[in-house]
């Protein structure tokens, strides 16, 4: 596993310098990368520059805040705002053309648009990211997290969240989705590493039949043979230990320089931790929670002693 050293921009460039990672690989498909590396470019221009956030709204007409969420990421980029943004920097012609075609790229569908009516809001920036990164590390403490989720498993999740006429084909659809996030862990040439620790309460909670929690159970145990796949169950009641609603997620992503993403689940909500200081906070406290599980070699006979017991 990659280690959880904070990797972070690189500032004081030359305005009229360009960087290689910005466009060093061309980034397909959906938007988020995209926006990140021309947002974080885009702040290391305007640095170099030396205007602040306001001054340079002012290039195209917009807030202060116009240009966080542009910076950060968090909206589409039009072509002319980057345009007049770029002569406003003094940006040279080669860094242009590499700004201006991930400007393009920035209002690319994400990979989930079609299934955008079942992805609530707050969750897609994370979807995106997950499909993108090279590296996620999640804690859990009431349900066995999606991306080790087994069909039956999920389906008995949505089923309290659906009731009514249409009910069933709606849930099946969900499943079906939450089934393709995971195809993240068989991807070619490089499948996501997945680093989880799981609170073993998860696990004493029931989501439908025995069986249907003896076949998760024994899903967790054919996934820890992966070598891209880490699985640690921590002690009940560790959820303590984690601010919210007992989830956390970090997400790395292989592009150089882009700020790891903190996702933190809510019930109907989620927030997205973006300072330098809450990042590093929230990768000692994984790094807490995994020195405090039991060690992922014991996994599968810990598995084993819970497994007997449905």
């Amino acid at each position: 596993m990659a280690s959880v050293t904070i990797t972070g921009s690189r500032k004081g460039r030359s305005a009229r310098t360009r960087t290689a990672p910005v466009g060093a690989a061309p980034v397909l498909g959906d938007p988020l990368v995209p926006r990140m590396l021309l947002g974080k470019r885009l702040r290391e221009l305007r640095e170099a520059a030396r205007l602040s956030r306001r001054k340079a709204g002012l290039a195209i007409y917009g807030s202060e805040s116009k240009i966080t969420r542009l910076e950060l990421g968090r909206s589409r980029a039009r072509t002319g705002d980057v345009a007049r943004l770029l002569d406003r920097y003094g940006a040279d012609h080669g860094e242009r053309a590499t700004l201006l075609a991930l400007a393009e790229q920035t209002d690319a569908p994400p990979w989930w648009h079609a299934d955008g009516d079942i992805v609530p809001r707050w969750v897609r920036d994370y979807l995106s990211a997950e499909q993108a990164a090279k590296l996620v590390r999640t804690f859990e403490a009431r349900f066995v997290p999606g991306l080790l989720q087994t069909e039956d498993y999920a389906r008995e999740l949505f089923r309290p969240l659906r009731p009514g006429p249409g009910a069933e084909a709606e849930i099946e659809r969900r499943v079906e989705f939450r089934m393709r996030r995971q195809r993240v862990l068989r991807r070619r040439p490089r499948p996501l590493n997945l680093w989880v620790v799981l609170d073993e309460g998860a696990l004493w909670r029931p989501a439908g039949s025995p069986e249907t929690m003896r076949a998760q159970i024994r899903h967790i145990i054919e996934l820890c043979r992966r070598p891209n796949v880490t699985i640690q169950i921590a002690p009940l009641g560790i959820s303590g230990q984690v601010a919210g609603d007992g989830s956390l997620t970090l997400v790395r992503f292989p592009q150089q320089g882009l700020q790891d993403m903190v996702y933190l689940e809510r019930p109907d909500n989620a927030v997205y931790p973006t300072r330098r200081a809450e990042i590093e906070h929230h990768w000692h406290m994984f790094n807490t929670l995994v020195t405090e599980a039991a060690p992922p070699e014991q996994t599968p006979h810990v598995l084993a002693g819970i497994l007997a017991t449905y």
